[in-house]
């Protein structure tokens, strides 16, 4: 009997002291291995739920939920509103309320609720909003003593650490799910030429938990949930997180007041090395982007770049894409100045490049066509730097470009980023041009556009 009361004495002793340990902090690899708990309890209370209503407005048809009679219905019945609802996490980075969520979950809405974990309700403004970028800084309102997170660098992520992502899937409720970092530099095909850099995990992140948080051991935010890839809408284990990097300058700007998110331009197009390039420039790894194009305007090109060269680092960090350049660029913010390692002819220079918009000259001059006119609905503009960065548009475009489409204009045949070289064969330089040559032709118009970098031609009737 003595004998199996100490040992049952020792038994809970040995349970008591796991339990202390597993209430504080980890303070090594071996402690975090025994329980996520505290990193949770720590930063789990500032990742939050988000409600969000907008109204869109809809047409009324008998065939309206027919998937096959209902297309050729479309622009017929009655106009009415719809109200329609998303659901999404964020992530509170500061005492006051100022936070930060995907623009997917609140980019269109007119009424959005935040929950915390405690219950608390608060409504929420926008500050800054940039679909591109998928991310959106909101301020609730009235907010004061909330829990938060910080931000990390993630320049100082590696492939291989332990990470959480927590949020709200399928809007179950909060929830936390465990993984690695998987890759770094992950284009995940988002975003627009130059904006789709992400760090990429296999912990579990499902509908829902877009916004929410992905952090590191010490609870520090190393990402912004946004994206999977999956064929199914579930977790697959190839998720996508906005870096930590990126989401500090874009809070930077929502702080200073900004109404649209700035980023630096290039003005230049590049391929990643590969090992044939290597070969052919003597280069010492197969690593880094080769220039393949300058716009007259590109700051690299008033910094001495040339066709040919290749850009090895930005601020020191190796970049091999196109969009792990600008991503670089981007963190570093505009108005700085970046660092940039060309290499040529083997020999390897740190070149200052200003950080500058693109900028919007010669004028755009827009032009839109009214009710009356003989193309109601079309707008076109003059392209310039600030045009091809907005639109996406090949880097050696100029001329005019269909900048939107409404009404009659919309079935046209016309697409937002068509470049019309061509009216009646009357070459078109600027948006009067296009004006003149469309009020002076007949019964029909024929279009010589350039479309996704192709050639092609279009043959309408006029009105």
């Amino acid at each position: 009997m003595r004998r199996f009361i100490l040992a049952a004495t020792l038994v809970f002793t040995a349970l008591g002291a796991q339990a202390q340990t597993m209430d504080k902090v980890p303070q090594s690899q071996g402690e975090i291995s025994l329980s996520f708990a505290p990193v949770v309890r720590q930063a789990a209370p500032a990742v939050v739920n988000i409600y969000a209503k907008w109204v869109t407005e809809g047409r009324q048809t008998p065939f309206m939920n027919d998937p096959f009679f209902d297309r050729f219905f479309e622009g017929m019945g009655r106009r009415e509103p719809r109200v329609q609802s998303s659901l999404g996490s964020g992530v509170i980075l500061s005492a006051d309320g100022l936070m930060v969520t995907n623009y997917h979950v609140v980019g269109m809405a007119t009424e959005i609720r935040v929950v915390l974990t405690d219950r608390t309700e608060y409504a929420a403004d926008v500050l800054l909003a940039d679909e591109d970028s998928d991310l959106a800084v909101l301020q609730l309102v009235g907010a004061h003593d909330l829990p938060f997170v910080t931000l990390r660098d993630s320049a100082t992520v590696e492939v291989g650490e332990l990470v959480l992502a927590i949020g709200n899937p399928f809007g179950v409720g909060q929830t936390v799910s465990s993984g690695i970092v998987s890759g770094l530099a992950r284009s995940g095909g988002a975003g627009g030429a130059g904006h789709g850099y992400f760090i990429q995990t296999d912990a579990p992140i499902n509908p829902g938990n877009s916004g929410g948080a992905l952090v590191d051991m010490g609870g520090r935010v190393i990402g912004i949930n946004t994206r999977i890839v999956s064929k199914s809408g579930g977790s697959n284990g190839i998720g996508f997180a906005i870096p930590a990097g990126l989401v500090h300058s874009f809070v930077e700007q929502a702080q200073a007041g900004a109404t649209s998110f700035g980023r630096p331009w290039a003005g230049m197009t590049g391929q990643p090395v590969d090992y044939d390039m290597a070969q052919s420039l003597n280069l010492p790894s197969v690593s880094g982007i080769v220039v393949s194009g300058m716009h007259p305007s590109s700051p690299f090109l008033s910094a001495g770049f040339e066709v040919g060269d290749v850009i090895a680092a930005v601020d020191g960090l190796p970049v091999n894409t196109p969009s792990e350049m600008v991503y670089r660029m981007t963190v570093a913010g505009l108005g700085k100045t970046s660092q940039i390692t060309r290499l040529r002819d083997g020999k390897a220079e740190g070149i200052a490049v200003e950080l500058v918009a693109a900028p919007d000259e010669p004028p755009r001059d827009p032009h839109s066509f009214g009710p009356q006119s003989r193309f109601p609905g079309l707008t076109v503009a003059r392209i310039n730097p600030a045009v091809i960065a907005e639109m996406n548009l090949p880097i050696e475009a100029e001329g005019v470009v269909v900048t939107q489409l409404e009404g009659p204009a919309a079935r046209s045949g016309l697409r937002p980023g068509d470049i019309i070289e061509t009216l009646n064969d009357v070459a078109i330089t600027d948006p009067e041009t296009f004006r003149k040559t469309l009020e002076a032709s007949g019964r029909w118009y024929a279009f010589g556009l350039i479309r996704d970098g192709r050639r092609a031609g279009l043959r309408l009737r006029g009105g």
